[in-house]
């Protein structure tokens, strides 16, 4: 059974992570280890998380001296991560009980190196109030005008990443660069589509501030895709009338 590593940045989560973390200890998938990133220069929720690391021997905690962000936080723990696979996990969500049981077996039986689920928005109170159905990416085309994918839905071989495929230094959109540069380096990107993963839409969440999206969309396609203003632009209307519909 091989190793997956589970890496969960953390930043002023508390009411959620014991949740979040709750969903990895219970999975039917038991060769795990969870690195938690402690993205905050202060001892606010330090010791919160020191306890929490007591539930596992699987459960390591990773401090930045300064605070960098979902992304940056995500490859260093990719950079110190022992497993075959990589899936990710954010603070505030979860994974049903067989997730990564179901995912790594579809990879095994297809043979793919990168991958995605359906899953559920929900409320801080976990109560279901949208959901998002796994498509296949395939070509870099498929993903610039429209991304569905939850980044707390997503597995990949480690071998994939590098340092010309890693997570962005944004805010926001952080996880799209890297699902682009996958996609760029002919990397496809293949969808289970079953639900089993929530994600939770919280008020205060940095992911559902839209003027930030919008700076950092039009990062993605300027600065890292190399498009020029108008094709950036075009882009980024694009993107966001395909998030308007959904």
């Amino acid at each position: 059974m091989d190793l997956v590593s589970v890496i969960i940045p953390y930043y002023r989560k508390r009411d959620f992570i014991s949740g979040t973390i709750e969903s990895v200890l219970k999975q039917s998938y038991k060769n795990f280890e969870i690195l938690i990133i402690y993205d905050d220069n202060s001892d606010t929720d330090f010791s919160f998380i020191k306890e929490i690391k007591k539930k596992d021997s699987r459960i390591e905690i990773i401090r930045n001296i300064n605070k960098l962000g979902a992304g940056v936080s995500r490859n260093l723990g990719i950079s110190k991560s022992k497993g075959n696979y990589i899936a990710f996990l954010d603070a505030d969500d979860t994974w049903h009980i067989d997730k990564l049981e179901k995912q790594i077996n579809f990879m095994k039986k297809h043979n793919y190196s990168a991958t995605h689920t359906s899953y559920s928005i929900v409320n801080e109170n976990k109560d279901v109030i949208g959901k998002r159905i796994a498509r296949d990416f395939l070509k870099i085309d498929d993903l610039l005008k429209s991304c569905d994918i939850g980044t707390s839905t997503v597995v990949l071989q480690k071998n994939l990443l590098n340092k010309d495929i890693e997570f962005a230094s944004l805010a926001t959109k952080e996880d799209f660069v890297l699902w682009l540069r996958l996609l760029k380096k002919n990397i496809k990107i293949y969808a289970l589509n079953e639900n089993l993963a929530l994600w939770t839409k919280s008020k205060y969440s940095l992911s559902s501030s839209t003027p930030q999206k919008l700076i950092d969309g039009f990062k993605v396609y300027n600065k890292y895709m190399k498009f020029n203003f108008v094709k950036s632009i075009y882009y980024l209307i694009c993107l966001s009338i395909n998030f308007l519909k959904k």
